[in-house]
């Protein structure tokens, strides 16, 4: 019990202070199987993202961990992932991550059967899309950068990262709460995935400048193609101009999903406060980021990043919770948010 605590607590708030906000306030029920999967996943992806290592080197090890995942726990290999990644781990809670492989695995064996094949699954869709960026890009200093091509191509990244913690969130939700029992699962794992995308499109159309220096564009090339622009466009700050119109074209795109994650947010009954706010976060902190972007004249120019004050995310935060548990007032509200982003998008297109 204690293990549990220090990894679900102290270990996963070092590693990502926002979602520990999500999973402090989620329901007790979902808390540790939500908990246990990001940070089973967040390992994965600091094994991912260890640059001192080639790629092909780094993918060994991503699937190593993902048999881990799936089924018994190798300790050899676990020690061997763990020797070879902590020496280029800079960061001491990505150290003490690596080093704890092993008991989040031994957590993972003891939740229920129908909880633990549920994170097994989304960790392992998850790892997908890391070895996607391992196999689809160059490394990260090599100083070429590679494309998605097609929107479609975009669209399961999209899932892969993201759209599946949606579905897996509708399962765990579904499972333990039982307010949620009447929802129609099938349609309800559709929106979350929606609710997933959004919050993806947003990161790459916020971290766009960041990730062409690594070497990854996950803008289409076809998309490029139809604005007349290349990759070396975009690793141009000046550009930022230029290419807005590509930047309001997948904001649109991102705006259609973040009606569904309105949608998923406002089917969870009031009386579900905590869940309600686990939900309403991320909305907020998305839609104010997507302003922030269409405001941002320099949005490829990575000194410029569209990012929000801490300070602003704590007063969104203050701000939902007396809105939250009024179905009226807070599908007003984000109806208010979503006109303010498309008022801008609007503006700033013409």
């Amino acid at each position: 019990m204690r293990a549990s605590d220090e990894l679900l607590t102290d270990l996963l708030q070092s590693v990502s202070r926002s979602f520990y906000l999500t999973l402090r306030v989620l329901p007790d029920g979902v808390r540790k199987p939500i908990g246990l999967a990001y940070l089973l996943a967040r390992a994965a992806d600091t094994i991912t993202d260890t640059s001192l290592l080639p790629p092909a080197r780094r993918l060994q090890f991503l699937l190593s961990f993902r048999e881990q995942v799936q089924g018994e726990i190798d300790v050899h290999a676990l020690r061997h992932i763990e020797a070879a990644l902590t020496l280029h781990q800079m960061d001491s809670s990505e150290r003490n991550l690596l080093q704890s492989l092993g008991p989040a695995l031994e957590l993972l064996s003891t939740l229920q059967p129908d909880d633990r094949a549920s994170v097994r699954h989304v960790v392992t869709v998850l790892t997908q899309g890391m070895e996607l960026d391992l196999r689809a890009f160059p490394r990260e200093n090599s100083g070429r950068v590679s494309a998605l091509q097609t929107p479609s191509e975009l669209d399961r990244y999209t899932y892969l990262v993201a759209g599946c913690v949606g579905e897996f969130w509708t399962q765990m939700t579904m499972r333990h709460v039982p307010a949620l029992r009447i929802w129609d699962e099938a349609a309800m794992s559709q929106c979350g995935i929606r609710f997933g995308k959004a919050l993806q499109y947003t990161n790459v159309l916020r971290d766009c400048a960041r990730d062409l220096r690594i070497g990854r564009c996950y803008i289409p090339w076809t998309l490029l193609q139809d604005r007349a622009l290349d990759i070396d466009d975009l690793l141009k700050p000046e550009s930022s101009v230029r290419a807005r119109p590509l930047l309001f074209q997948l904001m649109r795109a991102a705006m259609e999903h973040y009606r569904e994650a309105i949608r998923y947010t406002l089917a969870i009954p009031p009386q579900c406060g905590r869940l309600r706010l686990a939900c309403l976060w991320p909305v907020l902190i998305g839609l104010e980021t997507l302003a922030l972007l269409a405001q941002n004249e320099a949005w490829l120019d990575p000194a410029q990043p569209s990012k929000i004050p801490r300070n602003r995310v704590y007063l969104l935060i203050g701000l939902s919770l007396p809105v939250a548990g009024t179905q009226i007032i807070l599908s007003h509200w984000l109806d208010e948010k979503m006109r303010a982003v498309e008022s801008l998008i609007r503006d700033h297109a013409d």
